[in-house]
């Protein structure tokens, strides 16, 4: 009994996808799976960062909880000896396996992504992974470089090939082995791109000609943003082809043409991934379990691709910390398939223009935090109890509640206690929140903005997402006993959704507060 599960998470992706309306992107095989899925268009990361994001849902705990604001500690030990998602799973009977970037490697995850805890057998990573910063961009000058901007021919690469291609092939490879040896499996499989550097397979490029690209709808830095909210990109400043501009620090800004190559070539990497995500996928056609498995695909964070003036992640934006979140989920999301039919058949973006639709849509405002009790109740497993107020000694609870329930609850309830709203406070109470934090070293930007190491970080701004507005305030915030002092409150930001959905009036000056931090707080 009990269905597999197959986990798939993209460092830095966006949803710059067909299915979340993107007119210019080629996706087609997330498409495909979204047509058969539940596809939440409010999902946010607890904080846009890679380590702290992928430990505090493979622990359901938020990075308060973990203590991970930066790379460099191990839950079980600097915070408490909290079970994971995959550690469940395995200690309920599945088949715990990791394949390319899952848990984020190095400290935060013990140097062994958390094995033997998490996973049966040991996590696999590319061989090619090593490459991925070195010198491997052909200039304009004939010689390699290490660039943001990295179209490359994968025959020139080292060993003839790039880290996610192995990562599909070894994932493939265990379902085939999982399938021979009826083993009930929990696999998880991390993509790399379009985490930067933006190195794909030149030929996505012409899915994109440059005359189609056009600039962020906002890409200037907002006159109200507080210099506290801002995060400086040093990561891809530190990039060859990046330098070599010059950029003023901290708000640049990059010349206009760069800007639109940067963007071209994130979507040119979301559609290598497409093809990987697809290759995968029909690959589980092939073994014949695309009836006995759920397939969840996320991101750990977002990406700024030059709103605010801003690039990277690093910031409480929702460019930075919303992600696409969908789960297939036979005989629930989907009617299951006649024997033989195919579920995922593979589609090239060269070739297929299809207007794919989500099968269902959900617009609450969901957490990644979430995912470990959801992903529970959709296997059959036992729920984990939600966590009480502090939860350091308690081994297995979680902060996020399943979110099965919203799988098919109408949209239309929501309206109508909406229209029956007099007083401001019971209207908002009704809805979903989700929170994300960012933590800053200092009230302005500078080298260490963007990842500030914990003895560093003196802020710590708290947001807090609905599907009317975005309110963030920035506060005290000491290192040694992780305590927020909201009472020291150094800037504060408030978007209206319907007003400015871009995030770039902010009117919190113009605001009364408390009411709002009664709820960030509550």
């Amino acid at each position: 009994g009990g269905m597999n599960v197959l986990f798939i998470v993209v460092d830095d992706l966006r949803p710059v996808l067909g299915c979340y309306g993107d007119k210019l992107v080629k996706s087609p095989n997330i498409d495909q799976l979204a047509s058969h899925s539940v596809v939440f268009s409010n999902a946010y990361a607890q904080q846009a960062v890679c380590a702290p994001s992928r430990v505090s849902f493979l622990t359901g705990r938020r990075p308060d909880s973990t203590r991970l604001y930066d790379f460099y500690s191990y839950w079980r030990v600097h915070a408490g000896n909290y079970s994971t998602m995959p550690q469940y799973f395995k200690e309920n009977g599945y088949v715990t396996l990791s394949v390319g970037k899952v848990f984020h490697p190095g400290i935060s995850s013990n140097y062994s992504d958390d094995y033997p805890h998490s996973w049966s057998v040991p996590p696999f990573h590319p061989s090619t992974e090593k490459y991925e910063n070195d010198k491997t961009c052909r200039g304009k000058d004939g010689k390699l470089h290490a660039n943001l901007v990295c179209p490359v021919d994968v025959t020139e690469m080292p060993s003839g090939t790039l880290p996610d291609i192995q990562s599909t092939e070894e994932a493939i490879r265990l379902m085939n082995v999982m399938k021979t040896n009826k083993q009930k499996f929990f696999l998880a499989v991390g993509y790399h791109k379009p985490h930067i550097p933006l190195r794909y397979p030149q030929e996505f490029l012409k899915l994109y000609p440059l005359e189609n690209i056009t600039l962020a709808p906002d890409p200037w830095v907002p006159e109200k943003l507080p210099s506290v909210a801002y995060n400086p990109w040093m990561d891809i400043r530190q990039r060859d082809d990046v330098e070599a501009l010059n950029v003023s620090f901290p708000y640049g800004p990059l010349p206009d043409d760069f800007q639109r190559q940067i963007r071209q070539s994130y979507y040119a990497a979301v559609s290598y991934l497409d093809t990987q995500v697809g290759q995968l996928l029909n690959a589980l056609d092939d073994v014949g379990l695309s009836n006995s498995t759920i397939v969840v695909f996320t991101a750990d964070h977002g990406w700024s691709l030059g709103e605010h003036g801003e690039w990277a992640k690093y910031s409480n934006f929702d460019v930075a910390t919303r992600v696409p979140l969908m789960f297939y989920v036979p005989g629930m999301t989907t009617s299951p398939a006649s024997r033989g039919e195919r579920v995922f058949p593979y589609l090239d973006p060269f070739s297929h223009i299809l207007d794919l639709v989500p099968q269902g849509q959900s617009k609450k405002m969901v957490e990644l935090v979430s995912l470990f009790s959801t992903l529970a109740e959709l296997a059959g497993l036992q729920v984990p109890p939600a966590c009480p107020e502090t939860s350091f000694h308690v081994a297995l609870c979680t902060e996020g509640s399943s979110i099965v329930r919203y799988f098919n609850a109408s949209e239309e309830k929501v309206k109508e206690e909406k229209d029956g709203c007099d007083d401001t406070s019971r209207c908002f109470n009704e809805e979903t929140v989700a929170f994300s934090q960012y933590p800053r070293p200092a009230d302005t930007p500078q080298w260490n903005s963007d990842k500030p190491k914990l003895k560093d970080i003196r802020i710590m701004g708290y947001s807090m997402r609905t599907i009317d507005y975005r309110y963030t305030v920035w506060v005290r915030f000491n290192p040694n006993n992780f305590s927020a002092d909201f009472e020291d409150v150094h800037a504060g930001e408030l978007y209206m959704v319907e007003t400015d959905p871009n995030q770039d009036y902010n009117i919190y000056n113009n605001t009364s507060h408390a009411w709002f931090l009664k709820k960030i707080l509550g």
